[in-house]
């Protein structure tokens, strides 16, 4: 009996899936937050000077600062005026709303900076694994965004630009599409 419920239940999940069809990642996989947008996004950094702070408020102790703008950060909680970041590293805490940007940028395959010498990201002239590579990146490092496709981001760092796979890279989703 209680396979025949089982499997009722499972033909019934996919029959559902098969009917929704393809969703984009933002609007399948994210709740929305207190201020509409989805949770968790990515966004950046706006200033050069950012406190990370232990709770959401300024009677909360620093943490951490951040001292380049353009880093990308996760949002993953939002209350009042104040957003709960996650970076690269993986630390968490809280930042005022006007520290951050809807801007777009990543970093190339932080998870492989401590892999040793000879590994790279591709950053390559078109959205193919078979694209000519314009430049190697160690990991690490930052990447201006302008769109992703699902598969690819398009990219530019110091003056290169071209396509990176959205899976090495930090800073968008996997199956995000945005432009």
């Amino acid at each position: 009996m209680r396979s025949k419920v089982l499997k009722s239940c499972l033909a019934l999940a996919i029959v559902l899936a098969a009917s929704l069809g393809p969703v984009e990642f933002a609007h399948a996989q994210a709740a929305k937050g207190p201020s509409g947008l989805p949770l968790p996004r990515f966004v950046t950094l706006k200033s050069k000077r950012v406190n990370l702070r232990i709770g959401p408020g300024t009677d909360y102790a620093v943490s951490w600062m951040y001292l380049k703008s353009g880093l990308p950060v996760e949002i993953i909680q939002e209350y009042d005026n104040w957003r709960r970041i996650r970076d690269a590293d993986g630390t968490e805490g809280w930042v005022n709303q006007s520290l951050l940007s809807g801007q777009r940028a990543a970093i190339a395959a932080p998870w492989m900076k401590t892999k040793g010498k000879g590994i790279f990201v591709n950053l390559r002239r078109e959205a193919q694994p078979s694209a000519s590579i314009i430049a190697k990146l160690e990991p690490g490092v930052m990447l201006t965004i302008g769109e992703c496709n699902g598969d690819w981001c398009r990219a530019e760092t110091e003056g290169a630009t071209g396509w990176v796979a959205q899976s090495e890279i930090w800073g968008a989703y996997p199956g995000e599409a945005f432009k």
